[in-house]
């Protein structure tokens, strides 16, 4: 199937795999290989990085962040404030009431839920939101809140269509996704041009995979690590985490499943634990700490940028935290055991709302709270560092070094707890993004052994050059990737949402009349 795109893709895949590696085995006798790697490849590809991000005209909001939070607002309104209204029912799927173990699929709701919540949870959630706070204040907090709770729709779109169009194999496997419910929604609706960008949301899907998915997670695990216990080499990490991935990854969906099910929750108590408990002794400034999220989000308490930086960077940070119209948490989703697609898409509007107005916001509280962000006394003010672009921090520190302080001011031992949390996050990323890789993989040359061990392998091929070698221009490359994934996918939602409308309808008709009925009811029905 499709050999020559095959091939093509392989001999792409092959020539920057040969480059970067070897500026992995040379870096050390030139000192500049990988200088020399971030240039030529920055040549060829910073035009398609600048094109993802540049900012809408007149502004400094990068257009695919409105281009995100549009779609999550058309989704909002289209499906009458859903997110609202339907989360007493998500946690009723999440518990399982619903759940038929006939059904067709791979995973639980629950384990459906904890792999992509793996894949979006991560150091968006610890290094982002410091960045978005030092920039834009602490109303960053509120935009970035607000954002988080319109993508719940968008989630609720993509992963209800994810289910509905999937692919269901005789041996009980399935996939679905964005490029699965764009190319078969639009030929059931006579909508042209479906297969073609079903097509390129799988190759910039796979593009994302290996890198922000994947060799940045094993850059910055390694980063944290050497922070911890003093340098070492790169590759040392590398084989490790391969090592570890492929065991996991080389099971499929199910065996992913088994281990996010357990670490996402783990350490989401870990950090939200260790969160809560410095907002606890803190408790005189949580109302304060409240004041200064709302004032900054509407006057920007004189911050870089005012209101309007502060919007900007609340958005931006939701969107690249939760992924909510980028498609790739309904790779996940698909492969839930239901024959019911809404159920699902109820299950994914808790996503964005765990990652990023739980997760996103207990790490802004910490830092306002532990007075990370310096004010004048006088006015109460911040004090932006010299040039005039960020507010300047007690110890002169940003990203996951700020949150790291923040913490730290409170538990001395807090920068370990934070290693571990970041190697988790670093894991958990790593085995989320195989499977949506492997998937659009898949999707382009062929279900098979043969092709999904092709993928693995190459998967962990990446994991150590990520954790080895130091290509920022390679990194950038791959998360725009992962951001043109959205242009694609949310055309799609845009001309398939009437067919989640329908799906959404027609559940909760036979909900309210009864017909659909929790599984222990249905089973005391039967003996009846």
């Amino acid at each position: 199937m499709l050999k020559r795109p095959y091939f093509l893709f392989m001999s792409l895949i092959s020539l920057l795999l040969l480059t970067v590696s070897s500026s992995v085995q040379a870096e050390e006798s030139s000192g500049g290989i990988d200088a020399v790697v971030n240039e030529i490849f920055g040549h060829a590809t910073g035009w398609f990085v600048s094109l993802i991000f540049a900012p809408f005209p007149g502004t400094s909001f990068p257009w695919i962040v409105l281009w995100l939070v549009t779609g999550a607002s058309i989704f909002t309104l289209y499906f009458g404030f859903l997110q609202f209204r339907g989360v007493g029912h998500s946690i009723a799927l999440v518990k399982g009431d619903y759940s038929d173990p006939n059904d067709a699929g791979e995973v639980s709701h629950f384990q459906a839920l904890a792999t992509a919540l793996s894949g979006t949870v991560g150091l968006g959630n610890i290094a982002g939101v410091a960045v978005a706070v030092s920039i834009g204040g602490p109303g960053a907090t509120f935009w970035m809140i607000l954002a988080g709770l319109m993508g719940m729709a968008s989630k609720f779109t993509e992963c209800t269509l994810g289910v509905k169009y999937r692919n269901e194999y005789k041996d009980g496997s399935v996939s679905g996704g964005p490029m699965y419910y764009i190319s078969k929604g639009f030929k059931e609706r006579g909508i042209p041009g479906g297969r073609f960008l079903a097509g390129l949301f799988a190759v910039f899907c796979i593009l994302g995979s290996l890198g922000g998915g994947n060799m940045f997670q094993a850059n910055q695990a390694h980063a944290q690590l050497t922070q911890v216990i003093g340098n070492y080499p790169g590759w040392i990490t590398g084989v490790i985490f391969a090592a570890l991935v492929f065991i996991v990854i080389v099971g499929g969906i199910k065996s992913i499943a088994r281990v996010t099910d357990k670490i996402v929750p783990f350490m989401g108590i870990l950090y939200v634990g260790s969160a809560i408990v410095i907002l606890i002794v803190n408790a005189d400034k949580i109302g304060w700490a409240f004041s200064q999220i709302f004032a900054g989000a509407f006057t920007g308490l004189g911050v870089a940028g005012g209101m309007v930086g502060a919007l900007i960077q609340g958005f931006k940070r939701a969107a690249f935290s939760n992924e909510a119209g980028v498609g790739s948490a309904a790779i996940a989703h698909s492969a839930v055991q239901t024959n019911e697609p809404v159920t699902e898409g109820f299950v994914s509007l808790l996503e964005p709302f765990i990652d990023t107005v739980v997760i996103c916001t207990m790490t802004a509280l910490v830092i306002i709270i532990t007075g990370q962000l310096l004010q004048n006394p006088e006015t109460g003010m911040y004090i932006l560092n010299e040039a005039g672009t960020a507010i300047k921090t007690a110890d002169g520190s940003s990203g996951v070094a700020l949150t790291s302080a923040a913490f730290a001011s409170a538990f001395s031992w807090f920068p370990i707890l934070l290693a571990v949390a970041v190697i988790l996050f670093a894991f958990s990323t790593m085995l989320s993004w195989s499977y949506y890789g492997l998937k659009a993989w898949t999707y382009l040359f062929g279900e098979g052994k043969r092709a999904e061990l092709t993928f693995k392998t190459l998967f962990c091929v990446f994991v150590i050059i990520g954790a080895a070698a130091n290509l920022g221009p390679v990194i950038d490359f791959s998360d725009a990737a992962i951001f043109a994934m959205a242009v694609a996918n949310i055309i799609g939602l845009y001309f398939l949402m009437p067919v989640v409308k329908k799906e959404l309808t027609s559940y909760q008709k036979r909900l309210k009349s009864g017909e659909i009925v929790k599984y222990k009811d249905r089973k005391k029905a039967k003996k009846a």
